[in-house]
């Protein structure tokens, strides 16, 4: 069974989980590909490919050129960019018996611009945190907000707002902002994973105890069962594939969906290792194998993430 990872730049976590999956399933090859030829990612895999950019119109066809000559049975993308243009292209890939973890086009699209999401959240009866119009007075709204860009990712120019003078900053500085109220208590990751059909094979809480830049530093592994309730409620609203991220918090009066990542966050080597193992999942699809929902994995564990170097 061999893999490919897209941009794989520093995802160095997951491939070594794809390694041990391979390894597991009788073997095989990870190969990495990256527009920068010094990414972490070349010197952890059995193969290493340079690819031009993601918005380069060469990048699929450079995408499927690997595939073919690599003999590659399962593509797994790893950055926002990219994953609209592979989803466009999924049968591209299907035409050469690889199979994508990459939600339908139309999902991917709602997950990608943060207005789309929260009308989807909205529409759909899920409970999020109350959108505010970016434009409206400053000085006549309830404090703290939260403010974010559009087409966003890692947290990137995402900042929690605490009077009107610093909105009417932020809503300068952040391109094509969205205001939200901002909503307090325990913030969780969930790391999920849908069938063909879209049905949950494992739904995944992880409790983030510490984050730096956006990416979980240190976190929990928590068997909540009203988080579970709730991301299978919209799982069942928004139906993605394959391995899915999900971004709540969970609150006196509820649980509050803020994002969703149709893609492998910084984070599921956590839940990978506490039984949920996504990667050994796309494995059994490709093989044919039929799957079913399961909670075989640990509560309660904790894990601690930290930097590393590779010498290029």
């Amino acid at each position: 069974m061999n893999i490919l990872f897209a941009s794989s730049g520093r995802r160095v976590e997951l491939l070594k989980r794809a390694a041990r999956a391979v390894e597991k399933f009788g073997g095989g090859s990870i190969v990495a590909a990256d527009a920068m030829k010094d990414a972490p990612t070349s010197r952890f895999c059995d193969a290493f490919e340079t690819v031009p950019c993601v918005s380069s119109a060469d990048y699929i066809p450079a995408l499927c050129d690997i595939c073919r000559r690599r003999n590659i049975d399962i593509l797994i993308p790893t950055i926002d960019p990219e994953l609209e243009i592979i989803a466009r292209s999924v049968s591209e890939f299907e035409r050469l018996g690889v199979l994508v973890n990459i939600s339908p086009v139309e999902v991917v699209r709602i997950c990608r611009d943060k207005f789309s999401t929260q009308k989807f959240f909205e529409d759909n009866g899920i409970k999020a945190p109350a959108h505010i119009d970016s434009r409206a007075d400053s000085s006549k709204q309830k404090y703290p907000l939260f403010i974010k860009p559009r087409f966003g990712s890692s947290s990137i120019n995402a900042f929690k707002v605490n009077n009107p003078r610093e909105l009417d900053f932020f809503r300068e500085y952040v391109k094509d902002p969205i205001v939200q109220n901002f909503v307090g208590g325990e913030e969780y990751t969930v790391d999920v994973f849908c069938g063909f059909d879209s049905q949950p094979i494992t739904i995944v809480p992880r409790r983030r105890l510490a984050v730096r830049s956006g990416e979980i530093l240190k976190g929990r592994i928590v068997r909540d069962a009203g988080i579970i309730s709730a991301t299978a409620d919209l799982l069942s609203k928004l139906r993605p594939f394959g391995h899915v991220t999900i971004q709540c918090f969970k609150c006196d009066d509820g649980i509050f969906f803020v994002e969703v990542n149709p893609r492998f966050g910084g984070g599921a080597p956590m839940s990978i290792d506490a039984g949920a193992d996504s990667i050994a999942n796309l494995i059994r699809l490709k093989r044919g194998e039929k799957l079913s929902y399961n909670e075989d994995w640990q509560d309660g564990i904790e894990f601690s993430r930290f930097d590393d170097s590779v010498m290029i």
